[in-house]
């Protein structure tokens, strides 16, 4: 009797768990319509396949949820069956289920701009903001569709939980009770174990989320695989900045040279003006798509287009993260974000050598802007450990009639407060001007709803918005005397929707453009330049226009001096994955193994070429990556950002 009364028990906890699996599946299959174009799914048979290799993952991330719910439904309490108990167990059940249920529904939308699951880095990231229940409101009424379908399903979800109950039973033989729970307890304890880890091989690590890689073939289907609680719970307490040795150090200084020194001479210090626009992605700009065959192709920023008639442009570069912090650490300090984002590490707060610092020795007054409230997006904390003398944001702005009402000071405001402020600042200046206007909700001021009608995509028409608002910076600083001898760099922080295939490919999903102007033609900055560039290679170019002569950090190259020993190179990461491009290839390694070497122009990564017999540049190619990696773990982890 006691036994077929714990088998009913079991029966229940199994079917509760596979309702799991089932709305598991279900948000997969909605995370999937809701982003159909930026994956290469081709058939429903192919999506059906990604969902069964999800279900270990789905099995790691409800094992680890329902873990509290399973112990107590398994141990022998005798009042298992109690109604006053089960309420409780359901109730447990529902508060954790439905909130980590929850994080799935976000990244159906959050993942068109990430283009990744969201990790503890994304947490790290919301921490920062301090207008949290503005954007949540924002965003419940953006995206009203996608609760209602979260709120239906969750309903149904219970609906289903009720439709199977225990019935309540004493028990009459607890000797009998007792030992049968006990042997069941640990059969049961083991499947949990093998469930978390993903596998019963105790050998092996546990599941990770590299692992959703395995059973694909174009890179970004495994975040089909993936599920979004798990991508969170795997990430928790990791620490990604590992310290690996798979060369030494004289193999690093020769092909990787961390430690660069230029030797420009200008006849005056330069002011700098580094520009980092929120979203705009090269897909929005004509200039970096002349010779790309698009058809129907539509720029969106004609000043910036004809900016770059003077400029020196780069139709080749890339981002090396996928969220705005990132984007300042990286053109600011060459330190990119692969995993986690340094910023939020623990490693954060160690001196670095920086576009900032290497300024402030010259003599240069540094400030950051950026419309929105002082600390959003962890800008003023990050600005801080750089060095930056001064910080403005909307509270020097001190004008909230300009305020967007979600972000910000609008673009057009906020720029020529940046223009009449570092007029009023001695020369040779610094500054880093991080845009705003064109961020979701893409909003515009009333008075430009019908001059800027954009395109497809939401964000079109505020790219247009963010376009113009340059134009008036730039015609009221072509009025300043600092003008003349001002260096502007222009770039992006990440990319953005996409619409165009090209841009949908794995690789261009890090696509930004990259311009150098100045009205001051001895620095030479024209031309068209296709060779790779990143976000990583703004900083040592900068140091190298300013003239500063003496040794520096940095993984990026001067694309000025573009020196034949400094090749060209790109890394960023997936999330899960490193991506690395140089010379003819790129190659994806997940930390352990190279999964795939591609040719450098296989954007979409559609024909791996990795096979047992790779030509001495590839093998070269795998090296340089683990040497890259292994020197960024070793001087972050080591304190050795700074040049001695």
């Amino acid at each position: 009797m006691e036994s077929k009364l714990r088998l009913a028990e079991y029966k229940v906890l199994l079917y509760r768990l596979f309702l799991g699996y089932l709305f598991y599946f279900i948000a997969r299959v909605l995370f999937f319509a809701f982003n159909t174009h930026l994956f290469a799914v081709d058939s429903f048979w192919a999506l059906l396949k990604l969902c069964y290799f999800g279900m270990a993952f789905d099995t790691t991330a409800l094992l680890y949820i329902n873990s509290l719910f399973i112990l107590l439904s398994v141990l022998p309490l005798t009042i298992n069956t109690h109604p006053k108990f089960q309420k409780g167990m359901a109730i447990l059940y529902f508060i954790t289920n439905i909130l980590a249920y929850a994080t799935n529904f976000v990244d159906i939308i959050y993942y068109r701009f990430s283009q990744v699951r969201s990790t503890k880095a994304t947490l790290d990231v919301l921490a920062d903001e301090n207008n949290k229940k503005l954007l949540f409101t924002h965003f419940s009424e953006a995206y009203w569709y996608v609760i209602i379908i979260f709120i239906l399903c969750s309903i149904c979800w219970i609906w289903l939980y009720k439709r199977v109950k225990l019935k309540p039973a004493g028990v009459t033989d607890k000797k009998v009770y007792f030992l049968s729970s006990i042997v069941s307890f640990l059969l049961i304890l083991t499947l949990v174990i093998g469930g978390i880890r993903g596998d019963f091989a105790h050998s092996t690590r546990p599941i990770n989320m590299v692992d959703a890689y395995k059973h694909i073939t174009v890179p970004n289907q495994g975040d089909i695989v993936l599920n979004t609680p798990f991508a969170i719970f795997r990430t928790l307490g990791t620490n990604n900045y590992k310290l690996q040795h798979w060369v030494d150090e004289a193999y690093i200084n020769s092909n990787i040279k961390p430690i660069k020194q230029y030797n420009t001479k200008p006849a005056v210090k330069p002011n700098v003006v580094i520009i980092i626009l929120e979203s705009m992605a090269r897909e929005y700009w004509g200039s970096m798509n002349r010779d790309v065959s698009i058809p129907g192709f539509k720029s969106y920023t004609p000043f910036l287009d004809s900016l770059s008639n003077s400029s020196l442009i780069f139709t080749n570069a890339y981002a090396t993260g996928r969220q705005s912090i990132h984007a300042v650490s990286s053109v600011i300090a060459g330190i990119p974000s692969f995993q986690n984002a340094f910023t939020s590490s623990p490693y954060a707060k160690q001196k670095i050598q920086s576009v900032v610092s290497i300024c402030d020795s010259m003599g240069y007054q540094t400030s950051f802007f950026h419309g929105a409230a002082n600390g959003s997006m962890g800008f003023q904390g990050f600005g801080s450990i750089l060095g930056y003398q001064h910080y403005y944001g909307r509270t020097e702005y001190n004008d909230d009639k300009d305020f967007d009402g979600i972000w910000g000071i609008w673009d057009e405001h906020f720029f020529p407060f940046m223009g009449r402020t570092l007029s009023s600042q001695k020369q040779p200046f610094m500054a880093t001007l991080f845009t705003l206007s064109s961020h979701d909700p893409y909003q515009l001021p009333g008075k430009y709803k019908t001059r800027f009608k954009g395109g497809p995509l939401a964000i079109d028409k505020c790219v247009q918005y963010t376009d113009n608002s340059l134009r008036i910076f730039f015609n009221y600083a072509k009025t300043q005397a600092w003008f003349s001898n001002t260096i502007f760099v222009i770039t992006a922080d990440h990319t953005s929707q996409t619409y165009y295939p090209e841009y949908s490919k794995q690789v261009n999903r890090f696509a930004v453009p990259i311009l150098f102007y100045s009205a001051n033609s001895a620095y030479n900055l024209k031309g068209v330049r296709t060779d790779l560039a990143s976000q990583m290679d703004i900083y040592p170019t900068v140091v190298d226009l300013i003239g500063y002569n003496k040794p520096f950090r940095s993984w990026g190259r001067s694309l000025v001096s573009n020196l034949p020993d400094e090749q060209p190179k790109v890394i960023n990461s997936t999330g899960n994955i490193y991506q690395f491009m140089q010379g003819n290839y790129t190659y994806l390694f997940d930390g352990k193994n190279f999964t795939g070497i591609f040719a450098v122009t296989d954007k979409g990564l559609e024909k791996n070429l990795m096979t047992a017999q790779l030509n001495s540049e590839m093998q070269k190619g795998m090296q340089d990556c683990k040497a890259q990696i292994q020197d960024y773990t070793d001087r972050i982890v080591n304190g050795k950002l700074v040049a001695k």
